[in-house]
């Protein structure tokens, strides 16, 4: 069976332990033309524009 061959320091336990390796809320921007919370680099949902341009039609 396997055992460890030495005691685990504090430092070294407490460094996996923390929450540093742990996944963030994605960042969330305001679109310049609506106004509507959306990702960074990605196409409005709500009016369908990217980079001022519109992308998607979107019904109204």
């Amino acid at each position: 069976m396997a055992v460890p061959k030495r005691k685990v320091s504090g430092a070294r336990r407490d460094k996996r332990r923390s929450s540093v390796w742990k996944l963030d809320a994605p960042t969330m921007v305001k679109c310049p033309k609506c106004g509507e919370f959306k990702l960074a680099h990605r196409v409005c949902k709500t009016c369908g524009s990217y980079a001022g341009k519109e992308i998607v039609k979107t019904e109204a």
